[in-house]
């Protein structure tokens, strides 16, 4: 009876997740701003954010565009060439320069929408990201600015920089990450911007790697889901994290330094390859004599490296849209990469919880828990990475 129940409880997860996986969309990831504010006046916002998403109303709601009602609508406006979506977007426009907001000391500055740069369609599988650019005009003496970007257009992370051509000198300040629908706290404009705490620098970055996890990173958490249905051993779990923790940060630190970079098209379907073999492999080993006892083939550790180079890569893309701050650079990267792992140790705690706790010294585990689930976790890397190729 109870073998029956979690075998249709896994089955119900598979078609979930099938579900999820067949349908093509993209991650909605925040607009990245950067408001500079020149001695002589001139104010000047660049915004880089997805103009689909933008267009389709697909906004903070929603952490994958699948999920959004009009995901037809935004999968329409995703293949079209750079000429044909900038026509549809120069209506919006004027609404979009109307419902962001710019203050200075309280008093609204209006603001323009003077260029904006689409570029090619590309690898669909990936958000295409836009750079529209805003002009306005700033008070004489203003001592701070506030900005505001709706959150029915989504996640916004911004930060200002004071530009003084005549003597040469830039400051930028720290990045807000603002998840709400209300203003940002205000930027001063009246003193070279003051050292963010230590500690305030790193407790928002481990909760951005958390995120990247948990809810954001379905690819990772099948990852590691695959990993967790191995054995019902500790010690061959904890290796295997071990060696994806080891190679994730290697390929993260690389990429972030400017050392390496490859192509979304590339990683993107390698990184659901993973998601599969990891399943495919854990199916296959439940069958083999010995497998409960802690075995594992000496191949599993260095491929389980080999996917975590990978799946580093990326985690450097979501850091790279959250952005690195040039004098905390080693603090952020460590501390986005200890976010990363308590995200992936919540992921493991879960599933020991929710079967490993109570299930896995049953005799039928194997087959009502990992088998199905094993195979549900390649069934959705291997429709992933169909979905991902770029023919």
């Amino acid at each position: 009876m109870v073998i029956n129940v979690l075998t249709r409880m896994v089955g119900l997860l598979l078609g979930s997740v099938v579900l999820m996986a067949s349908a093509g969309a993209d991650v909605v990831k925040p607009a990245l701003v950067e408001i500079s504010v020149h001695h002589t006046g001139r104010v000047e916002v660049v915004l880089r954010v997805s103009v689909e998403a933008l267009l389709t109303g697909i906004n903070g709601r929603y952490r994958n565009t699948a999920d959004a009602p009009n995901a037809e609508a935004y999968d329409a406006l995703r293949v079209l060439d750079a000429v044909a979506l900038e026509a549809r977007f120069r209506p919006f426009a004027p609404r979009l320069a109307g419902d962001v907001a710019l203050f200075f000391d309280g008093r609204r500055a209006p603001l323009t929408v003077v260029a904006v740069d689409i570029p090619a369609a590309g690898y669909t599988k990936a958000p295409r990201i836009s750079v529209i650019r805003l002009r306005g005009e700033a008070p004489r003496f203003a001592d701070e600015l506030t900005w505001y970007y709706p959150l029915r257009f989504g996640d916004n992370v911004v930060r200002v920089r004071q530009v003084n051509e005549a003597q040469q000198q830039w400051h930028w300040s720290r990045h807000q990450w603002i998840r709400a629908d209300r203003p940002s706290e205000p930027f001063s404009l009246s003193a070279v911007y003051a050292q963010k705490p230590w500690r305030e620098v790193v407790l928002s970055y481990v909760a951005a790697g958390f995120e990247h996890i948990v809810p954001m990173g379905l690819d990772h958490i099948l990852f590691v889901l695959g990993i967790y249905l191995f054995s019902t051993r500790w010690r061959p779990l904890w290796r295997q994290i071990m060696m994806f923790t080891v190679a994730h940060t290697v390929t993260l630190g690389l990429s972030m330094a400017g050392y390496i970079a490859l192509p979304a098209r590339i990683v993107e379907p390698l990184i659901a390859l993973s998601i599969a073999y990891v399943g495919f492999e854990n199916a296959w080993a439940a069958r083999r004599a010995g497998w409960d006892h802690g075995g594992m083939h000496r191949r599993r550790l260095p491929l389980v490296f080999g996917f975590g180079l990978l799946h580093g890569l990326g985690f450097s893309a979501a850091l790279r849209d959250f952005g690195m701050p040039a004098d905390d650079f080693l603090s952020a990267l460590v501390a986005f990469n200890v976010g990363v792992e308590l995200g992936q140790l919540a992921v493991v705690l879960a599933a020991f919880l929710l079967v490993g706790f109570w299930f896995r010294a049953r005799a039928w585990y194997r087959q009502a828990v990992v088998v199905p689930g094993s195979l549900a976790i390649a069934a959705t890397g291997m429709l992933w990475m169909f979905d991902r190729i770029a023919f």
